[in-house]
């Protein structure tokens, strides 16, 4: 056979492949779609449990079929979002103003609001220039290096409320210049900095996430939950008080037991400060807007933490911020119209926050709590509580998103929760917080981890290792130490 058969074979085969992958996609789609009709429609029929409503029930299939559309996700979140409120109308189980209130929820804009800040932090290089000042004036050895790339991740979480773009758009390229630089690579010595590196910056992204409101994304989704489900409001301070013991704890644990757990080969990091200071330079002086995007983000900090004494609402302060940030030139019209995944989480978050509303309103989830209180009326609060909280920070093992997670299993759980007895405030933050602990427990449980486990300093296999022994310890921290605090501040 020629050379020129041969390759021609080989195209020819290449094709082949690609069109059975193409079939087989479209197919997937298809199949997934299914699935996740099928499920919906066996809710529809199912014979309506005492104490619930016929609309009600409708509704909740088509929530649970929804909530099973973004885990398998057969197209994107968005378009199964359409999907469910199109299907919502045309069964006359909501009317369209129903079905579209959720996009008018204060929540919404709050989160839209927090990704322009990301938008902000990237685009003026403040994010970076934080890192870099901190890393320059700590980062002497491995250790310290670790504590202060953390630190500079929990200040920048302040703002952005992304884990993911933190970690893909600031921290993780940090981690990965300052590794190659030590002769650190996936392919030659990664234990010698590197792969310690990304599990401490990996690691704290849990608990950053977790200490505040807009620590991430899923925080401000679980508080539309919270008002539907529990039916109390949680403020920005009212999380940061709770969080905020807990986490120090874990915060300061993280870069130490990890040290222990899992020590990079090299212990002195000199190429880290000069990596820092070499950036800087090329950074310059503060640019104008950065000074003024600085004193924005302070005076919005404030604001929030104040809402309960000045009782103007933590999504108008946002969108002042907004608004201040666009007169004052730091970000323009076409950044906030390009932020595609700020858009993109309101469209399915905005879906699935009206759904839930109407739920409410139709007394879904008392009823369902009710139902739960009955079955599990000789369980003690406290333990079924417990019980509740390891099953769904472990479930994530069957989710290839946290997002994903959140939607489908917060909701269920704390319904449960509330229907075993427990106190609607502390179940609401207990399994929030749980909601962040378990986010790099895998290499698939969350943007953050996948971005960092792509980087492949760190092989499979130790990943879980480290990311159960971990979440262990956070279980224990917030377990112990998060319910006496809890205990002091009145929440039980």
């Amino acid at each position: 056979m020629s050379v020129a058969t041969e390759q021609k074979v080989i195209i020819n085969e290449e094709q082949k492949k690609a069109q059975l992958d193409g079939y087989y996609k479209r197919n997937k789609k298809w199949v997934l779609l299914a699935i996740c009709f099928a499920i919906g429609a066996a809710i529809w029929f199912f014979p309506v449990p005492g104490g619930f409503d016929v609309k009600g029930w409708h509704l909740f299939a088509i929530f649970f079929a929804t909530a099973m559309g973004f885990m398998l996700q057969p197209v994107p979140t968005g378009v199964v979002t359409f999907i469910a409120l199109s299907l919502s109308v045309l069964t006359g189980t909501l009317t369209i103003g129903d079905a579209m209130k959720g996009y008018s929820a204060s929540v919404i804009w709050l989160i839209v609001a927090a990704f322009l800040f990301s938008a902000g932090l990237i685009k003026t290089g403040l994010g970076e220039r934080i890192a870099y000042i901190l890393m320059e004036k700590f980062g002497s050895n491995s250790l310290k290096l670790g504590y202060s790339l953390s630190l500079g991740d929990l200040l920048l979480s302040l703002f952005i409320p992304s884990n993911t773009a933190r970690s893909g758009g600031i921290m993780y390229p940090i981690v990965h210049s300052i590794s190659e630089v030590s002769g650190s690579t996936p392919e030659k010595n990664p234990r010698k900095i590197g792969a310690y590196l990304i599990q401490t910056v990996v690691q704290t992204e849990n608990i950053t996430s977790c200490l505040t409101l807009t620590g991430m994304a899923g925080n401000l989704v679980i508080i539309g939950f919270i008002s539907q489900i529990a039916n109390v409001e949680i403020s920005w301070i009212g999380w940061f008080m709770a969080a905020i013991i807990p986490c120090l704890i874990c915060f300061i644990a993280i870069p130490f037991v990890i040290y222990k757990l899992y020590p990079p080969e090299m212990k002195e990091t000199p190429q880290a400060k000069i990596i820092a200071g070499e950036a800087l330079a090329k950074m310059g002086k503060m640019k104008w807007q950065e000074k003024v995007l600085a004193v924005i983000l302070v005076i919005t900090i404030i604001g929030w933490a104040t809402t309960n004494i000045t009782g103007i609402d933590a999504t108008t302060i946002a969108l002042i911020a907004v608004c201040t940030m666009l007169i004052a030139n730091v970000i323009n019209w076409k950044d906030v119209t390009s932020q595609a995944n700020a858009w993109d989480t309101m469209i399915w978050m905005g879906g699935m926050y009206g759904l839930a509303d109407n739920l409410s309103n139709m007394g879904f989830f008392k009823a369902f709590a009710d139902n739960v209180g009955q079955v599990l009326n000789d369980v003690p609060w406290i333990q079924a509580l417990i019980i509740l909280t390891l099953i769904y920070v472990f479930s994530t093992y069957a989710f290839a998103s946290g997002t994903a997670h959140i939607l489908t299993m917060y909701p269920v759980f704390l319904t449960l929760a509330v229907g075993v007895g427990a106190p609607p405030y502390l179940a609401s933050l207990v399994l929030a917080f749980a909601s962040a602990i378990y986010q790099t427990m895998t290499h698939y449980s969350s943007g953050p981890a996948a971005i960092f486990f792509g980087g492949g300093y760190v092989e499979q296999r130790t990943w879980w290792k480290l990311g159960l022994q971990l979440v262990v310890l956070y279980l224990l921290v917030f377990g112990i130490v998060g319910s006496a605090w809890w205990k002091v501040i009145g929440l039980w």
